[in-house]
């Protein structure tokens, strides 16, 4: 009978969940395209994940990571754990602060101070790890506490948890293809991080039309710069990641993402972030060596939160 009741009570409880407000903000986000960088006869369609609610392409993952861990039951009764480089923190901390529960956050201590500025401000708690070590370092860190904590912690794993590919193969690609309308997708390009943007929507894109070919961005190596990414050789490879569905995978140097940043700012008038320059860059050789003429490229979030950095002061 107390069995029944609990059920009872979690049900309840998803269904107020699944009516906030917040959760219908999250995706629909815009797809623009780009007038001045890409050479001519080339389309550049940069799917604007900036404009979720909080900020970046994480939103859609957490959103769907924290109504699996309501479902199971998780939550709000512990407070949710996971490690992040700061976007999805920042989205998980978003939700947090809207849907009544705790959140745990491992950072690495090399994440900027704009994102941990947005952390402290949605109230979610900071631990810091070893910069040297990373994401892998966080990752490692979140799984030590879940492990001592079992009753406080609901460890959702970001990097292995399947609700994180699955919400971009049921809803971000179909979204692209819809705005899309009619006109022909020649390449779909986005970063490798958790991997879970670029294995959903290339999941999704490939049933759709084996003519698309879907491009994986990542770090040309392991001492990289660009915030975000994983160079998979040298870091450990996020359980989610189906290397199959890449056509290509294409490394990037720091400099050329950091060079193609400040030129989307200056040039096409858009403050992205660099892995979002970094995507760009893989497009446009992509473009050129095989006669594409229609790209979308994932721009995952905004330059706001990495103003800090100084390669934004580089003369042009």
């Amino acid at each position: 009978m107390r069995s029944d009741s609990r059920s009872a009570r979690s049900a309840d409880h998803l269904e107020r969940v699944l009516e906030h407000p917040l959760l219908r903000r999250i995706g629909r986000t815009p797809l623009a395209g780009l007038r001045r960088i890409p050479p001519r006869g080339v389309t550049v369609h940069a799917k604007l994940e900036a404009a979720n609610p909080g900020g970046s392409v994480k939103d859609r993952a957490a959103r769907a990571i924290v109504l699996d861990a309501f479902r199971r039951g998780l939550l709000p009764g512990r407070r949710l754990l996971d490690s992040t480089s700061g976007n999805t923190g920042i989205a998980y901390a978003m939700l947090g602060a809207a849907l009544g529960f705790g959140v745990t956050l491992c950072l690495p201590l090399s994440a900027g101070p704009e994102r941990k500025r947005i952390l402290r401000a949605y109230g979610a708690e900071i631990i810091d790890t070893d910069a040297g070590e990373g994401s892998d370092g966080a990752r490692e860190r979140a799984r030590e506490l879940a492990d001592a904590h079992p009753d406080r912690f609901a460890y959702v794993d970001q990097y292995a948890n399947p609700a994180n590919p699955e919400t971009h193969e049921t809803d971000t690609g179909p979204e692209i293809l819809r705005q899309l309308g009619q006109r022909p997708l020649d390449l779909f390009v986005a970063g490798l991080g958790t991997s879970g943007t670029f294995v959903g929507i290339a999941r999704f894109l490939r049933r759709a039309s084996a003519a698309t070919l879907c491009v994986a961005v990542e770090p040309d190596d392991g001492l990289h710069g660009i915030e975000g990414l994983k160079h998979m050789a040298t870091a450990v490879v996020p359980p989610i990641f189906a290397p199959e569905l890449a056509g290509r995978r294409e490394p990037v140097t720091t400099e050329a993402a950091q060079e193609m940043t400040r030129r989307l700012a200056r040039e096409e008038g858009l403050l992205a972030g660099v892995s979002s320059g970094a995507a760009l860059v893989a497009a446009l050789r992509v473009a050129e060596e095989t006669a594409a003429r229609t790209a979308v490229v994932i721009f995952p979030d905004g330059g706001e939160r990495y103003l800090s950095d100084r390669f934004w002061d580089e003369a042009p």
